[in-house]
């Protein structure tokens, strides 16, 4: 399946399914809506053809306009959530059916928000849903343009974290558990770019948004994002920017002024 999750999605409903009461198969389609599943329970779906088990801990998506059969083993309780999502957007595949394993136990908290915010803060539960359609689209199963080798991912979230302190590519590889020699070798082959190119476009990048978004002096803005050294701060901002510091800053829709000297 293909979902596009640029921008959020519409939820129609939330609740928690209960089934296997009184019948032991349901079969249904919505016209209209996504079918979003976290199961508690054992049994099996089927689209056509298509047979999935069903454990504890599984997620399933279905598109709209879709056939499902439910065959149950007795009493079978599901989260549930019931959704349009945007046609627009970048397109990530994945699977009818996954096993969300250590994502569990998190997709259950925020579909269970989601349930409990449909009736009063209909944002809150759009909100929620938005995040788990995002941790269900980044499971090992799912194939989408944002997959990213774990490694890698890692690599950038301990980057993002550190930006303001020194940071080296041992650092990082240490802090990722793999050795120097493989963490350049996978991240170039991910990225297209070296662990330091990264961090320095990364610290860069942050100083843009604080130049123009600020009022942070240029002196802080460069300590904010490593790079405590003023005269290597214009260097690296005319290299990485096109222009320094202080030019950045009065291209500024507000024409921020940084306070204090810089």
């Amino acid at each position: 399946m293909t979902l596009r999750l640029d921008e959020p999605p519409a939820v129609v409903g939330a609740g928690i399914g209960v089934h296997g009461v009184a019948t032991t198969h349901d079969v249904f389609r919505l016209p209209d809506l996504w079918q979003l599943h976290l199961y508690h329970y054992e049994g099996t779906l089927s689209l056509g053809r298509s047979a999935h088990a069903i454990r504890p801990g599984h997620v399933s998506l279905v598109p709209p306009d879709t056939e499902v059969h439910f065959r149950y083993r007795g009493r079978s309780e599901h989260l549930y959530v019931h959704l349009r999502l945007p046609r627009g957007g970048s397109a990530r595949t994945v699977p009818v059916m996954q096993d969300a394993a250590d994502e569990g136990p998190r997709l259950a908290d925020l579909l269970r928000h989601a349930v409990t915010a449909v009736p009063t803060a209909p944002p809150h539960a759009t909100a929620a849903v938005w995040a788990a359609l995002w941790r269900i689209a980044e499971l090992p199963g799912s194939e989408g343009d944002g997959q990213v080798h774990p490694f890698v991912a890692a690599a950038r979230a301990h980057v993002e974290e550190r930006l303001a302190g020194p940071l080296s590519v041992p650092d990082v590889a240490r802090a990722v558990g793999i050795s120097h020699t493989h963490l350049t070798r996978v991240f170039r082959a991910e990225t297209g770019r070296t662990v330091v190119a990264y961090i320095r476009h990364r610290r860069l990048q942050r100083a843009r948004h604080l130049l123009l978004s600020s009022t942070l002096s240029v002196t802080a803005v460069a300590a904010a994002v490593g790079i405590a050294d003023l005269q290597a701060f214009n260097k690296a901002c005319r290299r990485e920017l096109g222009a320094s510091p202080r030019e950045i800053r009065a291209a500024s829709p507000d024409s921020l002024a940084p306070r204090g000297t810089g």
